[in-house]
């Protein structure tokens, strides 16, 4: 049952991806990669003083771990272009950041586990394996570490 529910969440995530997701920079639309091993999203907005707290650990994080172990991340920010913007040009990060310009986040984030609507929300996910941990609240690096490598387990013990 569980993977039926994985599976039925990843198809909606992927509609509303197609139609509501644009990488920050240029706009662009954007699609969460099905086929990536380990997937983080995290959800926030320049707004959210947690949101705020976790971005630079999350960036250390992606550039010395994140990348090499090939794992997709990115922060879909759930706010206008110019807080985004504005944000980013004080706090960098190193992972894509891409905006949400539907008009239903609260709807949009159900589709990725976040059943309660708090900010931050990070969900790990495995695709191939059906293994999804949602995170509501502030993450550390230490914490996205734990995550990622029991994404990675849940794979191998389903081999």
């Amino acid at each position: 049952m569980k993977l039926h529910a994985f599976a039925w969440t990843a198809l909606l995530a992927a509609a509303v991806s197609h139609a509501d997701f644009v990488r920050h920079r240029d706009n662009a639309p954007q699609t969460v990669p099905a086929k990536a091993q380990v997937q983080v999203i995290n959800f926030w907005a320049a707004w959210c003083a947690p949101c705020r707290k976790e971005m630079p650990d999350m960036s250390k994080w992606y550039q010395s771990k994140g990348k090499k172990q090939k794992v997709f991340m990115t922060g879909i920010a759930l706010d206008s272009a110019e807080n985004v913007e504005k944000f980013l040009h004080t706090t960098p990060v190193s992972y894509p950041v891409w905006r949400y310009t539907g008009k239903d986040s609260r709807n949009m984030m159900k589709t990725f586990g976040n059943k309660v609507g708090g900010l931050p929300y990070t969900v790990i996910r495995a695709p191939q394996c059906g293994h999804e941990e949602p995170i509501v609240g502030e993450l550390t690096a230490a914490r996205l570490d734990q995550a990622v490598q029991k994404a990675r387990a849940a794979c191998r013990k389903k081999k």
